[in-house]
């Protein structure tokens, strides 16, 4: 009994861990960001990244498919959002269909930015109304 009660704690203290968010400053983002996770899904191997410019209000990098770049606006209701422009390749398979489609609907819809740890893994999490995806700084 007393195992399981134990079990059960650390558990909890894991999941909340993980998980921990907070408000980023749109400043603090400047550099790549490598996507590790959409909405639960591990994609790290799709090798999307974006590039934030916070001091020209700009976003760039890749969807797992395409190059893409863009002017980030901030909206009324504090989220982000861009019309992205991107180059028209091909996408390689299922996985980089899946990441490009996502990444673009969650920037289309409007994003916030969260501090996170996944994994033991320090980030962001870009938040739309949809979709979520967790990004780790490159180089780190």
């Amino acid at each position: 009994m007393k195992r399981s009660i134990f079990y059960t704690i650390a558990l909890l203290t894991l999941f909340v861990q993980s998980t921990y968010a907070t408000p980023a400053n749109l400043n603090e983002l400047q550099g790549d960001w490598h996507l590790r996770e959409l909405d639960s899904y591990e994609v790290r191997k799709a090798r999307a990244i974006l590039d934030f410019e916070p001091s020209k209000m700009i976003i760039d990098g890749f969807d797992a498919c395409n190059r893409i770049n863009g002017k980030l606006i901030k909206k009324a209701d504090g989220t982000y959002t861009s019309r992205l422009r991107t180059t028209r390749m091909a996408c390689r398979g299922n996985l980089f269909s899946f990441v490009s489609q996502r990444l673009h609907q969650a920037i289309d819809e409007g994003f916030t930015v969260e501090k996170a740890s996944r994994h033991g893994v320090d980030g962001i999490v870009l938040k739309s109304k949809s979709h979520e995806l967790f990004f780790k700084r490159m180089g780190e």
